[in-house]
């Protein structure tokens, strides 16, 4: 299992926190940066080789990952020279020459507990597992769920209505087998229409759903967060 982390955008919610430096390299523990946590916690659940997709500052993120190696991890980066002018959808579609095997996918704003990760792996092998969680109200800019009963993604995007709310996506999945070869189809279609540029990710995962199965994993109770926002 490989792991590919989406480190491309702004972070223009956090500005002028990010003016000059990308939100990944934030401390947020001690003197730690959301990037080297993130890589510490995938290390952690038996992830060994780790794409960072990057675009603003990514020769700071370069520097960062050469002078803060971690033993059991060999890590890579992959540029989007068109990170100012799209969104994750696009990201992804550059990271396509990775998604040879299972991977995990993973915002680069999410911090999340080990155990996360675990379950996401141990889960009944499906081609796409998808880590949600809930509350109690949801806000523009939550990636939001709809399932049907049995817990299968119906559908995922910001603008779900509240009524067919039943979660949200923190940012944390895994491909396995015919997911992978579908996503990577998916993206290759979606890169063709001008209009899809600016997508996220997840809205081609919802795109996917109808055809695909894609089940959820509910982790209430453990913790995680997005680095998103100012404190």
């Amino acid at each position: 299992m490989k792991a590919i982390v989406l480190n491309a955008g702004y972070g223009g919610r956090l500005r002028p926190t990010t003016n000059g430096l990308p939100k990944c390299l934030l401390p947020v523990d001690a003197d730690h940066t959301v990037l080297e946590v993130q890589l510490r916690t995938l290390a952690r659940c038996g992830i060994r080789h780790v794409t960072i997709m990057v675009g603003y500052e990514a020769e700071k993120i370069e520097h960062f990952l050469a002078t803060h190696t971690i033993a059991s991890l060999t890590v890579q980066t992959r540029y989007n020279p068109f990170f100012a002018t799209t969104n994750t959808a696009v990201t992804c579609w550059l990271a396509i020459r990775d998604m040879t095997e299972d991977f995990v996918l993973v915002n680069g704003d999410t911090l999340f507990d080990a155990e996360i990760l675990r379950r996401v792996l141990a889960a009944p092998e499906t081609p796409l597992v998808m880590a949600i969680d809930q509350k109690a109200s949801y806000d523009a800019d939550d990636m939001k769920v709809m399932l049907t009963t049995s817990g299968r993604l119906k559908a995922v995007g910001k603008s779900l209505p509240d009524s067919k709310i039943d979660g949200e996506s923190i940012g944390l999945m895994a491909f396995r087998a015919k997911g992978v070869a579908a996503f990577r189809s998916a993206l290759e279609t979606a890169v063709r229409d001008p209009e899809t540029l600016r997508l996220w990710y997840h809205d081609i995962i919802s795109l996917m759903a109808s055809k695909l199965l894609v089940n959820t994993l509910l982790i209430n109770g453990l913790r995680w967060g997005e680095n998103d926002t100012p404190p």
